[in-house]
């Protein structure tokens, strides 16, 4: 396998000009390239541009969610209002009720997100899988072929992994998840709960070990301390920690390593993929968060006038809304990672 490895790289950089700084990124999806509008002049200059774009479907991505989250909130308190003045209905009835208010207002545009959220992480892959192979070339032809094989090699593996993972696993563990949420709401079986509380936990460590085996890979190949600033192995080592919000502040350290990285090389293919990586990330990372935050803050309110479980199964479909968010996170922050050690190798 490896030896297969190198002579594609090999291939690669034959096929690469000796100025190898001059290559060409692969053109961004359409929906990313609009998101980067017209081509920047720096790489803080394209940064902007995608945050700026992303920024401005905050308003139609915040009506959405709070027209669900408004919804799910009023079939709470109407139910709470019920069971108390209501002499007609028993709690449980009302309580049954609710959570099948609830979950109808809240599966739809949960299943929505969940297959935007998984969709873009696919779409991340198959953009790495055209990216990765230019800057391969570019390192080997500047004579760094073990090194670019050995970080193109363990970053097929880990994107190929959490591909299948995201896909086999993940996505039926969402809805595995949802239902037990439902089911541990209408019924207050603590089985249906402790079983859901399993299933997110076992999905967040899932992400984590993941992203161990990657920055392990790199730091034992010497990819990351050889062919990487001290920032990209900060980047490297963050991706272990905490991400948005399952994998904690990965995103916000990345970012730094990013801008430092980036500021440093003259990889006009390298600096281009980068953009066209968040701004493939960024246009479905703000429905998905705006989401998760605000059935986070509906479902902390309804806590105070709802004493069943609607709230709590609330507080579900926003886990389930930061998992997602955490998966997509991942794909990108592993393209990201390798890119950046790419870029400084061809530097």
């Amino acid at each position: 396998m490896r030896g297969i490895l190198l002579t594609l790289t090999l291939m690669l950089a034959l096929a690469v000009p000796a100025n190898a700084l001059d290559i060409q990124a692969p053109e961004a999806p359409k929906d990313a390239a609009e998101l980067m509008g017209e081509e920047a002049d720096s790489f803080g200059e394209g940064l902007w541009n995608v945050i700026k774009a992303a920024l401005s479907s905050l308003d139609g991505s915040f009506r959405e969610a709070m027209g669900v989250c408004l919804g799910a909130a009023a079939a709470v308190l109407l139910c709470s209002l019920l069971r108390e003045v209501s002499t007609h209905f028993s709690s449980r009835a009302v309580e049954l009720a609710c959570t099948v208010a609830v979950a109808g207002l809240l599966l739809e545009p949960s299943s929505s997100l969940i297959s935007l959220g998984l969709d873009t992480a696919v779409e991340l892959s198959e953009y790495g899988k055209l990216l990765l192979p230019v800057m391969t070339g570019a390192m080997a032809a500047q004579g760094g072929v073990t090194a670019s094989t050995a970080l193109y090699a363990g970053t097929a593996l880990f994107d190929s992994l959490l591909s299948t993972l995201l896909s086999k696993l993940m996505r039926p563990m969402l809805f595995l998840f949802l239902a037990l949420a439902i089911g541990n709401s209408a019924l207050k079986e603590d089985l249906l709960g402790k079983m859901k509380d399993f299933i997110q936990w076992g999905m967040g460590w899932v992400l984590k070990i993941v992203l161990y085996l990657f920055s392990g890979y790199m730091a034992v190949t010497g990819v990351v301390s050889g062919s990487a600033d001290a920032a990209a192995v900060r980047a490297a080592k963050t991706a272990i920690s905490t991400a948005v919000p399952v994998v904690g502040g990965m995103l916000s350290d990345a970012s730094e390593t990013v801008l430092v990285t980036a500021g440093t090389l003259g990889s006009a293919a390298g600096v281009y993929g980068i953009l066209a990586v968040l701004a493939i990330f960024a246009g479905p990372a703000v429905r998905i968060g705006v989401q998760y935050l605000m059935l986070k803050g509906v479902g902390a309110l309804c806590t105070a006038f709802d004493g069943g479980g609607a709230a709590g199964l609330i507080g579900d479909f926003s886990s389930a809304m930061g998992l997602v968010l955490a998966m997509v996170s991942t794909q990108t922050m592993m393209l990201m990672i390798s890119t950046m050690c790419l870029m400084k190798g061809v530097g």
